[in-house]
């Protein structure tokens, strides 16, 4: 592996010019108008692993948005890492916040990204992290130091819930087949602090539909006499939290697992400055549950938000209407034992019960998934510990993140095997938000990283 830094400064510029290529696709899954695009991003996916010299490259038919697969199998007695990602991307809405286009990558240097820092939707989540999955299994290959078996599992269907993969996985079980699984989907604590991702929330998206009247009203002469869905809908939204932001779900909380104080102390180890957190979010004070610290807030404990909520006259000027209907889109992030199937039919009995007889209150599931906890002391957990001990010259921090990647608990339930969360993105690269970025640093260090991963873990599986 001495020579991987040598390979990476020769290569550089071709890694980077590759992947701005790959972020220039608008792979949005969620809108049915970027098919063709989303389509678009597998083949460039399926390209880029033929040319690092992987094998048996497919792009694989599944209910929704294809899976792109390939391997490179040395030898079938030696254990075989699978790599996922995701090629689909976030829409980049709204478009008006980014200080540039989206899909036209840019380079721009930044105070935690010195040597700059890739800006452009699907950067850090997931095309520049899973690509450099694909750079170091190149360096391997090439250079005939891969020391196991490894396959892709590129999907398209992530931010959409992946709600293919299930039904897919389960057919193509063999095919998969693996001894551990491999995801950059997340991120660490700094790039002076490295870390690794432990655990991850589960996730119960929903959509609610209030309805009053058959027609929207003049306020004039209906309002004070007439139900308005909007005024109705935020009540109830604030009914789902108490005076201690305590989710009020009749049963929400009954199959939480509660963390040890001694694990909570350990969490209290891992670096985090409130102040500079409060800075960078441009806020006066956080807001959370009562009696947790800030970072188990966002890490171990259950939540519900609004992520959007609508209705009525939004056009430019006045228009004094009581709108016939309201709408939310709320989700919940879960953890272990919560079962987010359970979940969903609480929030749903229990946001029915709390309307007014004026409305009328439609619940509609969208995607979720299960909380998933990785052991310390597990082979794959040491072994990406070591391997970036190597590269960054300290032992990472375990932490727990708050995100969701619902189809780790799935992994696991198909394949009996664990995941490991090697993320080298930071909380500041805006993922899902306008002007997303990677650092290009974190992107080669994430190349030079992964190949130390598959030698500790080959060694330790031995």
């Amino acid at each position: 592996m001495k020579d991987i830094n040598n390979y990476i400064s020769s290569n550089k510029d071709r890694f980077i010019d590759e992947l701005i290529e790959l972020l220039k696709i608008p792979s949005i899954s969620a809108d049915p108008a970027y098919s063709q695009d989303v389509l678009e991003a597998a083949k460039a996916v399926k390209k880029s692993l033929e040319e690092a010299g992987c094998e048996n490259t497919e792009i694989c038919k599944t209910k929704g948005y294809p899976v792109v697969y390939g391997d490179k199998i040395i030898d079938p007695n030696l254990p075989t890492v699978l790599v996922y990602g995701h090629y689909d991307v976030q829409p980049p809405d709204p478009i008006d916040l980014w200080d540039s286009p989206p899909f036209e990558p840019v380079i721009k240097k930044t105070e935690l990204h010195p040597d700059g820092a890739i800006f452009a939707r699907g950067a850090c989540d997931d095309k520049g992290q899973f690509f450099m999955h694909v750079k170091a299994v190149e360096y391997m290959i090439k250079n005939n130091t891969l020391p196991c078996n490894v396959k892709f599992m590129i999907e398209g269907e992530e931010e959409v819930g992946s709600d293919s993969l299930g039904d897919f996985l389960k057919e193509n079980s063999e095919k998969f087949k693996n001894d551990i699984i491999l995801i950059s989907d997340t991120g660490m604590i700094a790039n002076d602090t490295p870390s690794i991702t432990t655990g991850l929330r589960g996730l119960s998206y929903v959509e609610v539909e209030v309805t009053g009247a058959n027609r929207d009203l003049h306020s004039g002469i209906y309002g004070g006499a007439a139900p308005n869905p909007i005024n109705i809908l935020a009540k109830m939204i604030a009914e789902l939290h108490d005076e201690n932001n305590h989710i009020t779900i009749p049963g929400f909380y009954d199959k939480v697992q509660i963390i040890s104080d001694e694990e909570r102390a350990e969490m209290a180890k891992a670096p985090f400055d409130l102040e500079e957190y409060k800075k960078a979010l441009d806020i006066d004070d956080v807001h959370g549950e009562k009696g947790y610290s800030t970072p188990e807030r966002f890490g171990i404990r259950p939540t519900l938000d609004v992520n959007g909520i609508w209705g009525g006259y939004m056009g430019e000027g006045a228009k004094t209407v009581i709108a016939s209907k309201a709408y939310a889109k709320i989700s919940m992030r879960l953890v272990p034992d919560q079962d987010w199937h359970e979940i969903t039919d609480l929030f749903t009995k229990h946001f029915k019960s709390i309307a007014p007889k004026s409305v009328k209150v439609k619940v509609t599931p969208h995607h979720g998934g299960q909380a998933y906890v990785t052991p310390i002391d597990s082979i794959g957990y040491q072994a990406a510990s070591k391997a970036m001990e190597t590269t960054f010259g300290k032992t990472p921090v375990p932490q727990r993140t708050g995100g969701s990647i619902p189809i780790v608990a799935l992994f696991e339930n198909v394949f009996d095997s664990k995941t490991i969360l090697l993320g080298f993105g930071l909380d500041s690269d805006a993922i899902h938000s306008p002007n997303e970025h990677f650092g290009v640093w974190n992107f080669l260090k994430g190349i030079e990283t992964i190949p130390y991963f598959y030698k500790y873990y080959t060694e330790m599986k031995a």
